[in-house]
């Protein structure tokens, strides 16, 4: 699927897009199940919205943006479990992660049109901070994505720099990093963006009159162990691919409760 090029490229810039990996009767599947599901979280109670809240825009302009944001959204239909366990986008994380690969979260990001929110350059680390930094993220287009419409942009190469402080809820400063320090990574439905958690990158406004929406995958090497207990959730640790060389009891450990 991938040639060794290009895994090169991606260890070297730390990040790959990858061009139809998904085809069009994929993407139009997953696109129904995204309308569905967002139909559904709009009856319930656990429907959520998500704009950065920093001085990156007017408090004005702000309030009237949406980011649209579900984790974990294969527990919700399995068309997104198939999604994820696809036979192209798991011989691409092998070839770029090895082959144990293990599931840590999934995520759905939607923007919709004319007021889709900008997402700030960030490095995905803070978020859940590993030893050995093998956490990676795949972003499965669903919709095409340009400038226009919010596509992800990405500082090549920053993945070398490591760890870098971020500030308030997990951004980098806006200023010194702005949006477009970084190169457009343009892409249509059935790509994926594959790229390192320590890869700064982030996506300006959707002022387009289209929908973008994206589903993350977020991988890593299952010997690769958490430095703290961040973003721990019930189910976490399906293995995609090979095998998970730590042998242990898998269980809920919580207090389970009803919301």
């Amino acid at each position: 699927m991938i040639s060794e090029d290009q895994v090169k490229f991606y260890h070297e810039n730390g990040y790959l897009l990858v061009k139809g990996v998904y085809d069009a009767e994929e993407v139009e599947t997953f696109r129904e199940s995204v309308e569905t599901f967002l139909k559904r979280a709009a009856a319930s109670k656990f429907d959520r919205s998500h704009a950065w809240a920093g001085d990156y825009l007017p408090p004005e302009e702000l309030k009237k943006l949406v980011l649209k944001g579900f984790h974990d959204v294969q527990y919700h239909d399995a068309q997104f479990m198939r999604m994820i366990t696809q036979r192209n986008l798991i011989t691409i994380f092998t070839k770029l992660i090895g082959d144990n690969v293990q599931l840590h979260h999934t995520k759905m990001m939607v923007k919709p049109p004319e007021k889709g929110a900008a997402f700030p350059m960030h490095q995905d680390y803070p978020y859940f901070p590993h030893s050995k930094h093998s956490m990676m993220l795949a972003s499965i287009h669903l919709d095409h994505t340009n400038e226009e419409n919010g596509c992800l942009h990405v500082i090549p190469g920053s993945h070398r720099q490591g760890p870098l402080p971020h500030v308030g809820s997990y951004y980098l400063n806006h200023k010194e990093y702005p949006i477009e320090s970084g190169i457009p990574c343009i892409a249509e439905s059935g790509d994926v963006l594959f790229f390192n958690y320590l890869t700064i990158h982030g996506s300006p406004i959707n002022r387009s009159d289209r929908t973008r929406r994206n589903i993350l995958v977020q991988v890593r090497d299952p010997e690769d162990e958490p430095a703290n207990d961040k973003h721990v959730n019930w189910g976490q640790g399906l293995m995609l691919h090979g095998i998970n060389p730590t042998f242990r009891n898998y269980k809920y450990e919580g207090t389970l409760v009803k919301a």
